[in-house]
């Protein structure tokens, strides 16, 4: 299931349990778009990641704190700790390799 960041509040809360792929993006941003339907397929295959998209335009100061300078930018959580950052448009098998080797 992919989630949308509504309220900042609720980042920590996402976070801190299991397995949660965020994914920074714009809805202007082309790579992101195309990134869509690799992270759709990921949260129907993978049902035990969650998938977190934050939008970088609402959430800027997120955007900060963890250095996304440039977007598609995903960082991968596991129990609350960033433990991988990939940056720029992947295909499904890299994001699973990404997911299972960090």
């Amino acid at each position: 299931m992919i989630k949308y960041l509504e309220n900042a509040a609720d980042f920590k809360e996402i976070i801190s349990k299991g397995t949660v792929l965020v994914d920074f993006y714009a809805d202007w941003c082309g790579p992101c778009r195309m990134l869509g339907p690799v992270l759709e397929k990921l949260s129907k295959e993978r049902t035990d990641v969650t998938v977190l998209k934050v939008d970088v335009d609402t959430f800027g100061a997120l955007s900060q704190q963890f250095s996304v300078f440039s977007i598609p930018t995903m960082i991968l959580f596991k129990d609350g700790k960033p433990v991988g950052k990939q940056v720029g448009y992947k295909a499904f098998s890299q994001l699973v390799d990404f997911i299972d080797n960090n």
